[in-house]
This record gives C-alpha cells, structure tokens and sequence, in this order.
C-alpha cells in the first residue's frame, strides 16, 4: 500500500512539475518592436520634344512633387499594420495642352487681343509651349492600407491590403493579398500574391474633338470655333476640317490582374539569389483619351495667331499654330503582361556589397524590353554612412500599334504616337548616400531616427527625353 502511495505521489509531483513547465512564459520576438514613420520625397523634373498630347510633336516639360508618408504598427508580437499615404503633383506642358487655344492659353493673348467675349478670331497655341489653362497641373492622392500576420516560428506570413487613388480625371480601388513561405532554416523562401485594380476614367478629349462630339459636323459654325479661322496646310482659310473618324469612348472603365511569384535562395554566407514572374491582365480602356493622333492620309488643319508658322510646325521656335487632330489614341481593350527577372546579391566585405538585377519583359502589343542594373553600396565611417553609385540600363521594342507623328493611316484600327510605347533604350545614372544611427540618438518629438538617405539620378532616352530626379528619404522609430 505504501508503495502505490509513493507512486501515486510521484506522478502527481511529476504532472505539476510538467504543467509549471508548460507555463512558463517563451520569449517570441515581436514582428516589429516599435512603430516606425518613413517619410519619402521626390522631386522629378523632365523634358522632351515626343509629346503624346502633340501627336508625338512637342514639349514634354513637366515637374512633379511626390510626399509620401508610411507609418508601420505593431498590433501585437505577430501582427502588423501599415498605412502609406502619398500624393503627387505636377505640372505639365505637355497635358496643358489638351486645350492650346482658350483665352488663358499658351500665349496668354490673341493677335488681334481678346475681346470683351473673351472669344478673338486668330487665338494662339503650339506644341512646344505650355498652355496656362485648367489641365497643366493635377494633383494624384493615394491611401493604402496592409494587414501582415507571422507565424510563431516566423517562417509563414500572409498580408492582405487595399488601396484608393484619385486625381481629376481618374479614380482607382485596388485590393489584394499574399502568402510567403520560409523553410530550409530560413535560407529559402517562396512567395505568391495576388493584385486587382478597378479603374474608373472620366475621359478628357483635345478641345477640338469635344467640340465635334457636341455640334457635329457643323461645329466650326458655333462652339469654341464659331468666328475663329482654320487655316489648312497651305495658309489658306478652310472650314473642310471634319474629324468624321472621332468617337467617344463607351468604356471609361478598367480593370487590372496580376498573379505574382517568387522565389529567394541564400546560396552561401556570401551570395543570395532571387528569381520573380508576374503575370498580368489588364481590360477596359487602355487607351489614353486626350492623345492626339494625326494620319499621313489625311488633309492637315491649323488654328493659331500666324499662317506663315505652318511651315516651321515641327521646329520649337514655332509658338503661333496648334494642328487640329485627326483622332484620338485608339487602342485594344486587353493587354497581357508578362515581366520575369532576377536578383543577384553579393557581400565582398563589410564594406561592399554588389546588387544587381535584371528583368526581361514581353506582352501582346508587340512591346519587348530589357532591364538591368547595378548597386554598390560602399559602406565608410565604421558603417554609420554608406555611399550608393547606382547604373540601369533599358531597351525596348516598340509596340505594334506605334508610328510617329504623321505616320498613321487613317485605314488602321489601332495607333498611337506614345513615344513609351516607341523603340527606345534608355541610361540611368545615380549615386545616394545613407546615414545610420543604430542608436537612434536623434529625436524628433518621442521619434529616433533610425536612417537618412539622400539619392540623385540622372535620365537619357534616345529619343530625346531627359529627367533629373531628386529624392529623399527619413525612418523615424517611436521611442
């Protein structure tokens, strides 16, 4: 009997002693120890002489200020929710001249000055000038939220986020998700994700197809170009200009898909490669609205302040005509993506590193590209400070449906004379430098910054286009 009590002890001692066990409290590392506020801005600033608005002929001026604010919460050890709110706005020459001919276009007067109307019969526009009126400038706003949740062992994470954008003429709600996978003590990971965008446009036409749209082929009679003279490609005054091909679009709706994958391999202690495809579908109205299109078959129109500029048209010192358009960017109403790259990592030493990337990118408009790049960040002042010289190269094929200004038959189905969807390769040079503060012994009210990263960039086409961009960036994390 003594002996079944002393066993009958021993278990229940052993059972407690398992249960203190299993309470015991196991340390897991939160996701994300504290909240964290990036601050991005960007100033971009571009020339050109491709305007799409132009037919493919113009300047392509144009300034664009991006502030975006991302603030990252941790909802608990697994969870994490970040919200990315960002706008962009720009000025451009190129969209001003939607309508080149108001009373506050390009030239600001009239040859003859305006009238009390605020009508004048010889209203001046061109190409390589902006316009002042209502369409050179926009502003695009963008929410984005995501939802991330870890596994306790780390190694599986999903996300879910949705996004809301809108400017003037446009308005975007975006949702989707993914699923990452880490395995092979954490030296492997796959990853899949899923995007949809439901777009809306509210289509904006050149003036002189509204016009037509709204009065028919009796327009030059009333409307904006009731008394004003229309000049054809030899100076003399015509009213023949009839735009009979123009129609609005039906559609003002698309919708985008796209299906990602990837794949990252920690090869050795020195060497991480990555690999990554898309696919993407895309539907609706995927042409542009306010693209001029002009035809090689067809009679040219001019309105403007001086005949005699018709035949310095093409040249930028012409600032007294605008061409009347043909038509409109005309487009299919589906497209296929499909983007398929790589990342190749390298640390030589504690103060190199080598990163580069390459992506290879075809789709059914006949477009097929080349991308590649190179960083090196250069780490100095025991690591506090890394310098960052940045290479890209791009090649591009040209879409099927593209041909230059007064290249398009009028008998085609689809054209345009988007030079980024033209034949083109493209350099871009930069160089950054980053600030570290391990310590975050900087504040900002109860913020320490963590980093600081300044870059510059430099941007040639060979087609002429040209860009400068300057971005800076702060990573500030709650106390």
């Amino acid at each position: 009997m003594k002996e079944i009590i002393v066993i009958v002890i021993c278990c229940m001692g052993f059972v407690s002693f398992s249960q203190e066990k299993d309470s015991i409290p196991v340390y897991k590392k939160r996701v994300l120890e504290s909240t964290e506020v990036d601050y991005i801005m960007s100033y971009y600033k571009q020339d050109g002489i491709h305007s799409s608005v132009g037919g493919g002929i113009g300047t392509e001026d144009l300034t664009d200020y991006t502030p975006t604010v991302v603030v990252s919460v941790p909802l608990n050890d697994d969870e994490v929710l970040t919200v990315d709110v960002g706008i962009s706005a720009y000025t451009s020459a190129s969209s001003s001249n939607l309508n080149p001919f108001d009373a506050s276009g390009a030239s600001q007067g009239y040859e003859d000055d305006e009238d009390k109307s605020g009508k004048a019969s010889m209203p001046l526009g061109s190409p390589w000038i902006a316009s002042s009126g209502a369409s050179k400038s926009d502003v695009w706003s963008n929410i984005t939220l995501d939802y991330s949740h870890s596994s306790n062992d780390r190694n599986d994470v999903w996300n879910a986020h949705a996004s809301f954008s809108i400017e003037y003429d446009y308005f975007s709600i975006g949702f989707g998700g993914g699923y990452t996978k880490q395995f092979n003590d954490k030296n492997t990971t796959l990853g899949i994700s899923g995007n949809v965008y439901l777009d809306t446009w509210k289509a904006l036409y050149p003036t002189e197809l509204e016009e037509f749209a709204a009065y028919g082929s009796n327009f030059q009679n009333q409307g904006y170009f009731e008394g004003v003279d229309v000049w054809d490609q030899n100076g003399a005054i015509s009213r023949e200009y009839n735009p009979e091909g123009f129609t609005e679009f039906e559609n003002e709706g698309r919708n985008s898909y796209a299906l990602s994958l990837s794949f990252s391999q920690i090869v050795t202690k020195n060497f991480q490669l990555s690999l990554f495809g898309d696919v993407l579908y895309q539907q609706g109205l995927l042409s542009t609205p306010y693209h001029r299109v002009y035809f090689a078959d067809r009679p040219n129109f001019f309105i403007g302040g001086n005949a005699n500029a018709i035949a310095n048209y093409t040249s930028s010192s012409n600032t007294e005509v605008f061409q009347l358009a043909d038509d409109k960017e005309q487009l299919p109403d589906t497209r296929w993506k499909i983007p398929l790259g790589m990342r190749a990592n390298y640390y030589l030493n504690e103060s190199l590193s080598l990163r580069s990337y390459y992506r290879f990118y075809i789709d059914n408009w006949g477009v097929m590209a080349h991308t590649a790049s190179l960083e090196a960040p250069i780490k100095i002042a025991r690591g506090k400070f890394t310098i960052i010289p940045t290479y890209r190269f791009y090649s591009q094929q040209q879409a099927d449906y593209f041909a230059p200004y007064e290249t398009h038959l009028s008998t085609s189905e689809f054209y345009t004379s988007d030079y980024d969807l033209s034949t083109f390769d493209s350099h871009q040079y930069g160089v950054g430098i980053r600030y570290t503060d391990i310590f975050t012994k900087f504040k900002l009210f109860t913020f320490g910054l963590k980093n600081l990263e300044l870059r510059y960039n430099r941007y040639d086409r060979s087609d002429g286009l040209q860009a400068n961009i300057i971005s800076t960036g702060f990573k500030f994390v709650l106390d």
